[in-house]
């Protein structure tokens, strides 16, 4: 079994939507997923509850009864075991880093984010786990070029020493549509964000399990 935290420790990241998405991408793939909520607003777990038909088992915790959920998720086989933390909470974000094989620390190109980014990319570095930014909510590239905006968000991560997944999450109304239908964006049909969640979980799945499924072909519509 492999383990994600997904991790910000600034509110409005969306990192409720990247963790759904996650554990989503696991499922659809025919990965066994547990998402484990340790977030008190419980907004993944809301989601997925209102969702028709199959989807990742959900357990709502919190980070210091995250190690009994891992252990558990491990004795019903559970593959991918993905956690939404609670944002801001530095406590609670060293119990999921700690049992992480990744995590994944989501920021907005803002500069409120990157400042709250900095100390939990030095909590990553102190406890000497892998970690991963996601940059999420970002501009969308205008005639082939990237936004201003995205351009100084990439000069101001290099300040965190950590990688930078090679897949930007753009600011997408389908993002937000798929998460009051409890579904993925990639149950939605091709589109710009089915593309990106796509390729983000080909990028997170190789880090974690040292391998990766096929991104979908374009067109293809993921179904639980």
């Amino acid at each position: 079994m492999r383990t994600i935290a997904v991790i910000a420790r600034k509110g409005g990241s969306g990192k409720s939507t990247v963790a759904v998405h996650i554990a989503l991408a696991a499922h659809l793939r025919a990965r066994r997923t547990m998402l484990a909520d340790a977030d008190p607003q419980a907004s993944s777990s809301t989601v997925l509850r209102g969702r028709h038909g199959a989807g990742p088992d959900i357990v709502e915790t919190s980070g210091v009864g995250l190690c009994g959920v891992q252990m558990a998720a491990v004795r019903e086989g559970v593959e991918a075991l993905v956690i939404d933390t609670a944002a801001g909470a530095e406590d609670e974000l060293a119990h999921a880093i700690v049992l992480a094989d990744l995590s994944l620390l989501v920021i907005r190109p803002t500069f409120l984010d990157f400042a709250a980014a900095i100390r939990t990319s030095d909590v990553l570095r102190r406890l000497k786990k892998p970690g991963v930014i996601v940059l999420n909510q970002a501009p969308v590239p205008r005639a082939g070029s990237e936004p201003p905006l995205v351009k100084k968000a990439h000069e101001a991560l290099r300040l965190m020493r950590l990688p930078v997944a090679p897949t930007i999450l753009r600011g997408r109304a389908a993002y937000q549509s798929a998460m009051e239908n409890g579904c993925s964006v990639e149950e939605l049909g091709a589109s710009p964000a089915a593309d990106e969640v796509a390729a983000l979980w080909s990028f997170v799945e190789r880090l974690a399990f040292g391998v990766a499924t096929p991104i979908r072909p374009e067109g293809e519509r993921l179904r639980a």
